[in-house]
């Protein structure tokens, strides 16, 4: 073989490894996912890690055979529109979006791109999806709560707090819109136990704080925290300012209790992130998202913080510890 002549096979020997290394990372599927949490927050930190350890379950191992490019919102609505764009923008195979607001800012950027939504109330009534049977389109997913889980938080809550006369609703109208049929079934539910229910729009952390103090004036006043990024981000406030005005309150999930709230009732967050990662999978092995049903929750827990009830001078009867799944002392 002449120099010239093996010098060329040479340098196309050495460029095959290049070749076909960049070909194979070609073929790594891309995921994006949009969380409407601050990066570090230990609730979005555990939904994560629930997402990939149900990705592992499959074979998908995230930085080996996939790739994820997570966002993170902060409960903004600003960069829910923004972070959304990004990630249409770097054409991933599926994306996976949490929560209602964060859902309709990833649908106003693609109708093409695969969406699988975790946490989102009535996904036909908001236009997501055309049936919960059959979705169409490229959009499918998992809810968590229906409008009757309302009156169930008022049940509960007078349960454990017998004396409660009146309660303050607490959504964002901008972060969870369907807060009116919510409260339709809590005044409903409310009516019937005795109980003054006042619908509490808040927007900010003044009107946070008003609504909460305009609730503490009242006889024997009390709060129902509605499932809503909002009220998530801002969960500490909340929580806070509860246990200082003495207010018995019921939040949606688990997180709110174990941090601190009385008591919650609502379905397992990190069950849906796994079964999501079951979509996930489908949708990349060429299953399209309008032939997979909307599925709904199939684990609810009821955790009761003891320390709180007790701060609150409240004896949590041996029946409701009994059908608690979480009781924290």
């Amino acid at each position: 073989m002449r120099r010239r002549e093996f010098i060329t096979f040479v340098g196309c020997a050495a460029a095959w490894p290049l070749t076909a290394r960049a070909q194979q990372a070609q073929k790594v599927p891309l995921v994006g996912a949009l969380m409407p949490f601050e990066k570090g927050d230990e609730e979005a930190e555990r939904r994560q890690s629930a997402f990939q350890n149900g990705l592992e379950q499959f074979g998908w191992r995230n930085g080996q055979n996939i790739r994820i490019e997570y966002r993170w919102a902060g409960g903004d609505p600003n960069r829910y529109q923004s972070h959304a764009a990004e990630l249409v923008g770097l054409a991933p195979g599926v994306i996976l979006a949490n929560a209602t607001p964060v859902l309709a800012a990833v649908r106003a950027q693609t109708h093409t791109i695969p969406i699988v939504f975790v946490q989102v109330i009535d996904p036909v009534s908001r236009g997501f999806v055309n049936s919960l049977a059959r979705p169409g389109g490229n959009i499918t997913g998992f809810t968590n709560f229906e409008f009757p889980m309302g009156g169930k938080w008022v049940e509960m809550l007078k349960e454990i707090a017998p004396q409660v006369k009146s309660t303050a609703v607490l959504f964002n109208p901008d972060t969870a819109p369907y807060g009116g049929p919510f409260f339709q079934q809590i005044k409903a539910s409310a009516s019937s136990l005795s109980v003054e229910a006042v619908e509490a729009q808040v927007k900010n952390g003044t009107e946070l704080t008003k609504a909460v103090e305009e609730s503490a004036v009242k006889l024997s006043g009390s709060l129902i925290i509605l499932p809503d990024t909002y009220t998530t981000v801002h969960r500490d406030s909340i929580i806070e300012l509860a246990g200082r005005h003495r207010l018995p309150s019921i939040y949606p999930f688990r997180y709110f209790a174990t941090e601190g709230g009385l008591v919650s009732y609502g379905v397992d967050a990190e069950d849906l992130f796994r079964r999501a990662a079951g979509y996930i999978d489908r949708i990349l092995k060429g299953e399209k998202p309008a032939d997979l049903p909307v599925q709904a929750p199939v684990k609810y827990e009821l955790v009761i913080n003891l320390k709180t009830a007790k701060s609150l001078g409240l004896t949590v009867s041996s029946t409701l510890l009994a059908r608690a799944d979480e009781v924290i002392q």
